[in-house]
C-alpha cells in the first residue's frame, strides 16, 4: 500500500509536468500572435484581402508573414491550427485539480474553519463554481453589455474580485488562490474551444464552399484573443502561489489576489502597446511596482493560517496517532520539523510555516503523515541541506511508522 503513495506522487509529479510544457506552448504562442497582429505593417502592394505584413528574422533564417482579413480569396493547401495547447493545458490542470484536491480534499480542499463541509460538498461547490465562471462571462459576452469591451473588462473583473472573496469564504486559502486560476483558466480555454475555433472554423467553412465569410466571426474571435492575453499573467501568479503562504495564508489574501489581476493588466499593457508602436509606457512598471509593494505590505497582517481551532483529524488519519510508533515519530518531527513548520517559526528568515503546513500538534502531524514520509522519510528532501540533522535512523522510523499504518499494522 505504501508504494501507491509513491506512485501516486509521480503521478501528480508527471501531470504537473505535462501542465507546465503545454502552458508554456499555449502562452507562448498566444503572446507571439497578439505582438504579431499589433505589429503588423499597412502599406500599398500587399495581396487583396491583405490586412498587414510583417518581417521577422528567427533561428538563421527570414520569414514574411501576412495577416488577411476576413479570409484569402482561396482556401490554402496547408493550414495549421493553434488549439491543442489550450486543450491539453486545461485537462492536465483539471487533472491536477482531481489529484491533489479532490482525492486530498480533507487537507488540501476543505478547512473546517471556513466552511466544515463533506468532500462531495466541497467537490460539488468547486465544480460548479468553475462552471458558472464560463457560462456568466460567454452570457454577459454575448448579450449587448458586451458590445463595449472596456465596460465589459471592468465588469469581468470586479466578477473575479467577488470570486476571489467568495473562494476564500469557502476553501482553505491555497484551494481559494489554486479555483481562482482555475475558474479564470476555464474562461481562457473555453474561449479558444467554443469561441475563437469554432468561428475560425466557420470561415474555413465558407472558403470551402465559395462563400464570402462574414467578418463578424473575426471580430469575436478577437475579443475573446484580447481577452485571454489580459488574464495569462494572473493565472500564473495564482498557480504559482501555492509555493507562497504569505500570498494565499495571510488575512487579506483576496484583496492580494484582486491586484494582481490589475499587475497583469498593466504589465500586458506595457508590452501591447510597444508592439503597436504606439510609445513606450513605462509608467505602467510604476504603478506595477506600487501594486507589488501594496500586496507586499497585505501580506504582513497576520492571520492564523488554520483557523483558531485545532484542525480535526480525519478517521483516515486516525491510526497515524494511535500507532505504537508515534510517540517517537511525534519527537523526531517537533525536535526537527517545527522549528520552521510552526504558526511562529524560529528559524531565522522564516516568517510564515513553508507551504503553510504547520507540524506541532498529534492532528497536524497525523494529516501530513504523507508527505512526512515522502518529504521526509523516502527521500531527504525535508529539511532542506538537512540543517537540522535528521539521521538515517529517524528516517527509517518515519518510513516505518507510516508503512505500518498503510499496510494494517504490519510491517515489511
Amino acid at each position: 500500500m505504501y508504494d501507491y503513495a509513491i506512485a501516486w506522487d509521480w503521478l501528480t509529479f508527471a501531470v504537473r509536468w505535462l501542465h507546465v510544457i503545454t502552458a508554456i506552448a499555449w502562452i507562448g504562442s498566444s503572446f507571439y500572435f497578439v505582438a504579431l497582429d499589433l505589429g503588423l505593417k499597412k502599406h500599398p502592394g500587399l495581396p487583396v484581402g491583405a490586412y498587414g505584413e510583417e518581417w521577422q528574422v528567427h533561428g538563421g533564417g527570414f520569414y514574411h508573414i501576412q495577416k488577411y482579413l476576413v479570409a484569402p480569396a482561396n482556401m490554402p493547401e496547408h493550414l495549421i491550427w493553434f488549439k491543442w495547447e489550450s486543450y491539453v493545458t486545461w485537462l492536465s490542470g483539471f487533472g491536477m485539480l482531481c489529484l491533489v484536491y479532490y482525492a486530498g480534499a480533507d487537507l488540501y480542499l476543505i478547512d473546517p474553519n471556513v466552511l466544515d463541509v463533506s468532500k462531495p460538498v466541497a467537490i460539488a461547490i468547486s465544480l460548479g463554481s468553475i462552471a458558472f465562471g464560463w457560462l456568466a462571462y460567454d452570457t454577459i459576452c454575448k448579450s449587448p453589455f458586451g458590445r463595449d469591451n472596456t465596460r465589459l473588462m471592468v465588469l469581468l473583473y470586479f466578477i473575479l474580485v467577488g470570486m476571489a472573496w467568495g473562494y476564500t469564504q469557502l476553501f482553505t486559502g491555497r484551494a481559494a488562490f489554486l479555483h481562482l486560476g482555475a475558474f479564470t483558466a476555464t474562461i481562457m480555454s473555453a474561449n479558444v474551444f467554443f469561441i475563437i475555433i469554432p468561428n475560425q472554423k466557420v470561415v474555413v467553412g465558407d472558403l470551402i464552399a465559395g462563400r464570402t465569410p462574414d467578418a463578424k466571426y473575426g471580430v469575436i474571435a478577437k475579443q475573446r484573443s484580447t481577452h485571454n492575453n489580459y488574464l495569462t499573467l494572473p493565472v500564473l501568479f495564482l498557480m504559482l502561489s501555492n509555493h507562497y503562504p504569505l500570498a494565499f495564508g495571510t488575512q487579506y489574501n483576496w484583496i492580494i489576489a484582486s491586484l494582481v489581476f490589475l499587475m497583469g493588466v498593466t504589465i500586458r499593457h506595457y508590452f501591447n502597446t510597444r508592439h503597436a508602436n504606439k510609445g513606450n509606457p513605462t509608467w505602467t512598471w510604476l504603478v506595477t511596482a506600487l501594486l507589488f509593494v501594496v500586496i507586499m505590505w497585505l501580506s504582513t497582517v497576520p492571520k492564523i493560517l488554520a483557523g483558531g481551532e485545532e484542525a480535526k483529524i480525519s478517521a483516515a488519519q486516525q491510526p497515524f496517532v494511535t500507532a505504537e510508533a508515534f510517540p517517537k515519530v511525534r519527537d523526531t518531527v517537533l525536535g526537527r520539523c517545527s522549528m520552521c513548520h510552526a504558526k511562529e517559526p524560529g528559524w531565522e528568515g522564516i516568517v510564515v510555516p513553508p507551504k503553510g503546513v504547520m507540524l506541532e500538534t498529534d492532528t497536524e502531524i497525523a494529516n501530513h503523515a504523507r508527505e512526512i514520509y515522502l518529504q521526509a522519510g523516502r527521500s531527504h528532501a525535508m529539511p532542506p541541506a538537512n540543517v537540522t540533522g535528521v539521521s538515517d535512523e529517524e528516517r527509517q522510523l518515519l518510513v516505518a511508522w507510516y508503512e505500518s499504518v498503510v499496510n494494517g499494522g504490519k510491517t515489511q
